[in-house]
């Protein structure tokens, strides 16, 4: 009879937080400490970001030494290139060793 429930139907189980599922899986509790990594990161480049370029940038995927931003536009991904050897210097004064910085920019990024 549909729209009857079975009475020895498993129970739905409690949701899990995002944190409680990382910590539960190896896999996930390596992919959300990469990304917190790369978070601080882009906390610690930001202020070196003049003005607007700082509303350009998101942080992106860390894998390694590899480290990639996500930058809005075209425009603003030629003028943080131009920082990338800054910013690498500024990460590495601060523990943050970065062998690259690479620079992706999102769909429909403009000029």
């Amino acid at each position: 009879m549909l729209g009857t429930m079975n009475p020895e139907a498993p129970r739905l189980r409690q949701a899990l937080s995002v944190m409680q599922a990382a910590e539960a899986s190896p896999q996930l509790a390596t992919l959300a400490a990469r990304a917190e990594a790369s978070t601080q990161r882009l906390a610690a480049v930001r202020p070196l970001l003049p003005g607007a370029l700082a509303s350009q940038v998101e942080a992106g995927p860390l894998d390694g030494g590899d480290w990639c931003l996500l930058v809005k536009s075209s425009a603003a991904a030629a003028k943080l290139r131009q920082m990338l050897p800054m910013l690498q210097g500024h990460l590495r004064q601060r523990g943050m060793v970065v062998d690259a910085i690479r620079l992706k920019v999102l769909a429909g990024g403009r000029g």
